[in-house]
């Protein structure tokens, strides 16, 4: 019985080496770390942007649209990986889950005319 929790003991060990491989591996190669100073000059903290050096700061503020055109992008990707399993299986779900699907499609299309009345997808 004891047998069985050496697996779980192995690979607990194995997974706190890893972690402690990756982060001792990042602090002798980091432009500050044991090694970096040797490896890296200045210009490796640089922006780099297809080549061309920036000019001006590199920090820029996006705007909110951007992230509001992502998070309805993961919704409908979501509904995308629920209608996949529906679909495979539908003949056996007969008409209860053709209605509970109806429902579900009818509460993400509520959101999107919400979301598109509200000027989310307009873009500017």
């Amino acid at each position: 019985m004891l047998f069985k929790y050496g697996y779980v003991l192995a690979f607990l060990v194995a997974g706190v080496f890893f972690i402690l491989f990756a982060f001792l591996t990042n602090w002798i190669i980091s432009p500050n770390g044991l090694l970096g100073q040797k490896f890296h000059e200045n210009r490796s903290v640089d922006t780099y942007e297809c080549g061309v050096d920036t000019i001006g700061t590199a920090w820029v503020r996006f705007n909110v649209s951007f992230y509001l055109y992502a998070l309805l992008f993961v919704l409908f990707d979501v509904e995308t990986v629920f209608l996949y399993p529906w679909a495979v299986s539908f003949r056996k779900l007969g008409l209860v889950g053709f209605s509970e699907m109806i429902v579900f499609i009818g509460i993400l299309l509520v959101g999107l005319a919400y979301a598109w009345k509200k000027g989310v997808l307009k873009w500017e």
